[in-house]
Parts: structure tokens; C-alpha cells; sequence
């Protein structure tokens, strides 16, 4: 018996060193995953923060800026649609929460997030006339108008003005170039740290909302040669 007693404790140490080093050889192959992750996200967060951006729109000063100086995260993105600002216009004119327009992307990760969201396809003449003031809720943030110039620039702010959020529109050629600038502050550095997981998903969502505006805007231009024209008002305002 005590022979039997000494092999099996001796056959359970030999055992040992092996899972031990498996469990070694993971964890640095986890903190090597994530030093590499950590080396390389600074080269991504940039297109990740000015997809669609040129280097002049994300490095230039634009109107809304003002309304929160001295950020501590930026975003700029941007996209070309093939109409003039005046069918572009109305889907930022009308966004937000039911009974609004919506955020013209994937509504069901909006909702999940309890934010109300139902993107329309036609344009809703009751929303037309954002003024300054005008609020919305966007889940526990309240957001106010600050910033309105029909058909060039749309600007919110958030009540504790941690978060500004603006649409510009640049006619060229027959086209425009839509901007949207997030400005936010950040004043923790856990804040600072939460952003960074939440920027890959932000560009998820807003590159959807844009090509879902451009979408809109063309299909939009298309049935109305000249929205801003007085024709234009007898125009179905459902898209086909």
C-alpha cells in the first residue's frame, strides 16, 4: 500500500506541470492579443472616427463647434448624396424618437436599447420646422436644438452639454456633402476609457444612419425634380 500511495501522488505531480504550463502558455497568449490590440487601436481609431471624412472635414472647424470648445473626443463622418440639400434636409429635419422620423438605421439594436426608434420612409410635414429649443430624448440624454439653418446646419446639445451632435450640408455641383460631427466631454478618466469600446459601434451605427439618409434623399429626389420648388408641394411625400 504505501508503494501504491507513493506512485499516485507521484503519477498526480507529473501531471501537474503540464496543465500549468497550459494555463501559462493562455494567459500570455491573452495579454499578447491584447498588447497587440492596444498597439494597433490607435492606428484604426482614426478611420474609425472619419470614415467617409476628408482629412480637410475632419480636421476643419464647423459650425456647431463652438457649442462645446475643447473636446475631449471627436468624430467626423461624412458622405456624398447624388441630390441638392434641399431632399436631404427633410430626413434630418424630422429624426428622433417615435412619433419622429427615427435614426434611419438598425432600429432593433436602437430599441434594444430602449431608444424608441422606427425609421419612416416618407417625410413628415408636421417635423419640418425644427426651431431652437426644440428637445428630444435620446434614452437618458435630453437633447436640445441650439443651431438651425434650413438646409445647411442642424445642431444638438446635450442638457448637461456633454455631447454635442451636427449635421452640415455642402451643395457641390448638384450634390451634397453630408458632415456629422460628434463633440463630447469627457470628464473622467473612466469616461474616457468607456468611450474607446463604444467607438467601433458608433461607427456601425452611423455609417448605416448615413447611407439610410442618402437612400431616403435620392429616392426622394427622384420623385421630386425640385423639392424647394412650389410643384414640389403637390408631390406624394411616401417614397415608392
Amino acid at each position: 500500500m504505501p508503494l501504491t500511495v507513493s506512485s499516485g501522488r507521484r503519477l498526480r505531480s507529473a501531471a501537474t506541470p503540464p496543465r500549468e504550463g497550459q494555463r501559462r502558455r493562455a494567459r500570455t497568449a491573452a495579454l499578447a492579443l491584447v498588447a497587440t490590440l492596444g498597439a494597433l487601436y490607435p492606428l484604426l481609431r482614426r478611420p474609425i472616427l472619419t470614415w467617409g471624412a476628408t482629412s480637410a472635414e475632419a480636421a476643419s472647424r464647423l459650425p456647431g463647434d463652438e457649442l462645446l470648445e475643447h473636446a475631449d473626443g471627436v468624430s467626423t463622418r461624412a458622405i456624398t448624396i447624388g441630390t441638392p440639400a434641399a431632399s436631404v434636409w427633410p430626413w434630418l429635419a424630422q429624426m428622433g424618437p417615435s412619433p419622429r422620423g427615427g435614426a434611419y438605421t438598425y432600429d432593433w439594436i436602437e430599441n434594444m436599447l430602449g431608444l424608441d426608434m422606427h425609421s419612416v420612409d416618407r417625410v413628415l410635414p408636421e417635423y419640418q420646422h425644427p426651431e431652437v429649443g426644440d428637445t428630444i430624448g435620446l434614452g437618458s440624454n435630453r437633447m436640445r436644438l441650439e443651431r438651425v439653418e434650413p438646409q445647411r446646419v442642424l445642431a444638438w446639445r446635450s442638457e448637461d452639454g456633454n455631447w454635442v451632435w451636427t449635421f452640415v450640408l455642402e451643395e457641390r455641383d448638384g450634390s451634397t456633402r453630408l458632415i456629422s460631427r460628434n463633440r463630447f466631454r469627457l470628464p473622467s478618466l473612466a469616461a474616457r476609457i468607456g468611450m474607446l469600446p463604444m467607438e467601433p459601434g458608433s461607427l456601425l451605427m452611423e455609417r448605416r444612419m448615413l447611407h439610410g439618409i442618402k437612400e431616403r434623399a435620392e429616392r426622394l429626389a427622384s420623385a421630386t425634380p425640385d423639392v424647394s420648388s412650389p410643384e414640389a408641394n403637390s408631390v406624394q411625400t411616401r417614397l415608392p
